[in-house]
């Protein structure tokens, strides 16, 4: 069990304190009876708790609703189907699949306001906490780091997008709108480089301190708004620091990462944490009242549709709700690029369940081509069934945001725009070496081609694949034939919600 993370109490007292709105979605307004605002940050405790706060919304993946920040980038790839049930099997989830969603989807809506409420907690840490002490100068940045992570969703997904750095009155939510993504580059770029003065090593933190932002992690999400904004050499200085920091390397066994053993590990860079001991069962689950964030429900819901599917023997993967289903081709990527070791950790084909002694009994089962998702897999062994527990209620399987590997992948696609090929084969060959693959030689075009696919195979089911694709201008060709139109889906629509109540322009085709 993880005794590490957030503990229920602090995120319960969070909640309470720096409510949400639900008729204002990109901002939080007040609530009667909370503990007034010019009563609280005044202790280092309070200033512990705000920060908590702002960290506990990267755990709502299901919260008001199923909104997934993680499913939102998986499903507009083309690694994987919506799967479910069918077609009417959470509705936002599919539409998002196919491309035929709208300003109203709901999973959308979910994640640009699990955003802005992980910016209006964030900004209340950066404008309220004194900073007076070391360890509130630490606090001030990583709730600068955390707001940084939050805008760089925002606009690699959006485009311009309101911009909120002040403490706003309620009757100012309406009038915020919607800045060129330009600035909000600078203000994660300003935001990160002042994380970056005062946060510490990793190495400095505390076995119960994990969860936080470190100095390298902060170092690397700066190289990757650099990377997006096509500023080269700007990213290459900031993935160096990392690589040459001493603080990370590769887990030896690709199959460690992703596993329980692997959490916080020497690849991990920043992770968001869930805890297994919450003892929730059918009748106790948050379902709906959006406080208790400790499960991570959607493992459950990517797990093989439990219906059809019976796990072999000696393995762990059992039976889930069957949504995020692997798509043929990239198992076939798999197999083209001879990289055994990261497929039988990714995807699994029904053929290798039944060798194992499993099986599987709906060969024609609603989006399901053949294959199973394991890198984040439903595993028994990162649940709970003990005391009434229900295990499909009490995964915690921890988000990997910021990996060791994919520090190496960006570098190694920035010194290759920089011209400087020989050490981005390095960096490429040391995630290749790890996979139990050959160096790589090539130069110019075929080296890009081999950093692009190395992304797709090591970093497949991470929330990637669908940013790179538009950012390579190469999201027309691999995801057209899905549905994906060029020009309209390089962005996803502002919620319809916000354009009506804040009169926030649209993205163009919705």
């Amino acid at each position: 069990m993880k005794k590490y993370i957030l503990t229920r109490t602090i995120m319960c007292l969070a909640a309470l304190m720096l409510a949400t709105s639900c008729e204002d979605e990109f901002l939080e307004s007040e609530i009667p009876g909370r503990l007034p605002q010019e009563e609280f940050y005044r202790t280092d405790e309070d200033a512990i708790q705000a920060t908590a706060a702002a960290y506990d919304m990267l755990q709502a993946h299901y919260n008001w609703g199923w909104a997934s920040m993680y499913l939102v980038k998986t499903l507009l790839s083309d690694e994987s189907n919506a799967g479910g049930s069918g077609p009417g099997d959470q509705p936002a989830y599919q539409t998002l699949d196919d491309f035929s969603f709208d300003s109203q989807n709901d999973a959308v809506l979910g994640a640009w306001t699990m955003s802005y409420y992980g910016i209006y907690r964030a900004n209340q840490v950066i404008n309220n906490v004194v900073p007076e002490s070391d360890l509130r100068r630490r606090l001030i940045a990583e709730a600068k780091a955390l707001r940084a992570l939050y805008y760089l969703d925002l606009v690699s997904l959006w485009g311009d997008v309101p911009l909120i750095l002040d403490n706003i009155a309620p009757s100012e939510y309406t009038a915020q709108q919607r800045v060129s993504k330009e600035e909000v580059y600078n203000q994660i770029e300003q935001d990160l480089t002042e994380a970056i003065a005062e946060l510490p090593l990793k190495s400095t933190y505390g076995t119960g301190e994990r969860f936080r932002f470190s100095k390298g992690a902060a170092q690397a999400l700066l190289g990757r708004a650099h990377l997006y904004q096509e500023e080269w050499e700007q990213a290459a200085q900031q993935l160096d620091e990392v690589i040459s920091s001493g603080q990370y390397s590769l887990e030896p066994k690709f199959s460690t990462v992703f596993s329980q053993e692997g959490e916080f590990g020497p690849e991990s860079l920043f992770e968001v944490a869930y805890s297994s001991d919450a003892n929730y069962d059918w009748g106790n689950f948050p379902w709906a009242n959006g406080r208790n964030l400790e499960s991570n429900i959607h493992i459950q819901l990517m797990g093989p549709r439990a219906d059809f599917y019976t796990k072999a023997p000696q393995d762990s993967l059992i039976g889930g709700w069957g949504f995020n289903t692997p798509r043929s081709g990239l198992y076939e990527s798999f197999i083209d690029a001879g990289d055994t070791q990261r497929r039988i950790n990714t995807v699994m084909s029904e053929a290798e369940l039944k060798a194992k002694g499993g099986n599987w009994t709906a060969p024609n089962a609603y989006d399901y081509m053949g294959y199973f998702q394991r890198k984040y897999g439903s595993y028994i062994n990162q649940t709970a069934t003990e005391g009434g527990s229900v295990g499909e209620l009490n995964y915690g399987t921890n988000w990997r945001l910021i990996r060791y590997a994919d520090v190496l992948l960006m570098a190694a696609e920035a010194y290759y725009r920089l011209g400087d090929e020989g050490r981005a084969r390095t960096e490429l060959n040391k995630v290749r070496e790890r996979a139990g693959l050959d160096d790589i030689s090539a130069s110019g075009t075929d080296l890009f081609n081999a950093i692009m696919q190395e992304r797709e195979l090591e970093l497949a089911f991470e929330g990637f694949r669908y940013i790179d694709l538009v950012r390579w201008d190469m999201a027309a060709q691999e995801l057209g034939p899905l549905g994906y139109v060029e020009g309209k889906h390089n962005l996803l629509p502002i919620p319809d919600n916000d354009v009506r109540t804040a009169n926030l322009t649209q993205n163009p085709g919705y």
